[in-house]
């Protein structure tokens, strides 16, 4: 058991203790503005009052994963700020439980741990200072045997302390994990939960996944109907003239031929690049890593890539996160007014993980024209996660995440 390890288990009993003492105040406060309700004042003010509740618990959620066997994400901020719609969230059921098993746990292992974490240094203080106690009631520490001289100093004091420093490397972390394990209990939604938001999450990525299909099969008809098919048209009817010609003033038919072969030429180039945007071409020949490193080389801004050991990614995987990353960089060179762009691709266990940084003016929103959403269909329908944030002024951070483990 190492020294720095139970200081973190001190820092995480500290702050359990502060969480404590705050609920001691929050959950009181909490009952009174329930009954508030009834007379209309509390519909205002109990809103407020959960969703600090919840910054509470998301906090407490964010720290459980180093004390207990899995980790708890946390629930995030409410859906809407009116009372019906914070006590609808499924989290927030959750957090009122949490709140006063905290309160009372919270306070009494949290100050515990970090009286334990300090014992060595009370301990030496008190047995160095053991003549400023009166000779009638002389120094008695956790054996009860008095210490009224510097013999007994040594000697009682020194067992002492190092029973002292047992207790300070085994007891923070104990404490640590039971006061964890507490907060667990009460925050972790159940299995029933978790199998009803993994529904949900399904049902949404599946018909995000139905309408990005539909589009990008409008998309290919359009683009066939619009170039190739046009283009194919006026190559038949050159053919057409060629041959009406042929018999008739044959010094023509060269020309219809060359308008003809350029014609051809033009639509299996337009061909290619619909072909190109179902399943790039680059994937499969320099996979994904070396397919965004040319898509960051075109850049028409400065651009550096920072690309990691991917591994073997799932075809679907490396289809999302690159276009993914082809969509990020065309909107910091259209919107977003960017001088400089990085992209970072990185794996983590079962998890690739693209991050796209520009420098813009930020402000980037999914409703307002940007591809964002197609993004994120394409990523969620991998079950991968999308995170957009770009406040005003900038800088704009993408980071799409795509399971890959096989």
């Amino acid at each position: 058991m190492s020294t720095a390890r139970s200081a973190r288990a001190a820092g995480y009993c500290a702050t359990a203790f502060v969480h404590g003492l705050a609920l001691i105040v929050l959950v009181p406060v909490l009952i009174y503005s329930a009954v508030l309700c009834l007379v209309g004042i509390g519909l205002l003010v109990l809103p407020f009052e959960l969703r600090l509740l919840r910054r509470l618990a998301d906090g407490e959620r964010a720290r459980l994963g180093r004390w207990t066997a899995a980790a708890t994400a946390p629930a995030g901020p409410h859906a809407g700020r009116r009372l019906m719609a914070v006590l609808s969230d499924p989290a927030t059921g959750r957090d009122l439980r949490w709140a006063p098993g905290m309160m009372v746990a919270g306070t009494v292992l949290g100050l515990t741990g970090v009286a334990l974490f300090l014992f060595p240094a009370a301990v030496l203080v008190l047995v160095g200072l053991w003549w400023l106690f009166p000779a009638d009631d002389p120094l008695r520490l956790m054996l009860n045997v008095p210490i009224d001289g510097w013999g007994p100093a040594v000697y009682v004091g020194a067992p002492q302390f190092l029973l002292s420093v047992l207790l300070a490397l085994f007891g923070p972390p104990l404490l640590a994990r039971s006061a964890a394990s507490v907060s667990r209990w009460l925050l972790a939604p159940s299995a029933t939960a978790v199998l009803a938001e993994r529904v949900a999450t399904l049902d949404r990525t599946r018909t995000g996944a139905i309408d990005a299909h539909g589009s990008e099969l409008r998309r290919i008809e359009r683009d066939l109907h619009d170039g190739t098919q046009a283009r194919l048209v006026s190559l038949a009817m050159q053919l057409g003239l060629a041959e009406r010609t042929l018999g008739t003033d044959p010094a023509a038919v060269g020309p219809l031929l060359t308008r003809a072969r350029e014609g051809a030429e033009e639509a299996m180039a337009e061909l290619r690049d619909v072909l190109r945007s179902v399943y790039p071409p680059i994937l499969a020949d320099r996979g994904l890593a070396g397919a965004v490193s040319a898509v960051v080389a075109r850049c028409p801004v400065r651009a550096t890539a920072e690309l990691g050991e991917l591994g073997d990614v799932p075809p679907q995987a490396e289809v999302a996160l690159y276009f993914a990353v082809n969509e990020a960089l065309t909107n910091a060179v259209k919107y977003s007014r960017a001088e400089s762009v990085s992209v970072v691709l990185s794996r983590s266990g079962g998890t690739v993980r693209a991050e796209i940084t520009d420098d813009g003016r930020g402000g980037a929103a999914e409703g307002g024209g940007t591809g964002l959403r197609g993004i994120r269909q394409r990523v969620e329908a991998v079950d991968g996660v999308l995170e957009v944030r770009s406040p005003p002024g900038g800088p704009t951070v993408i980071t799409a995440e795509c399971p890959c483990a096989s």
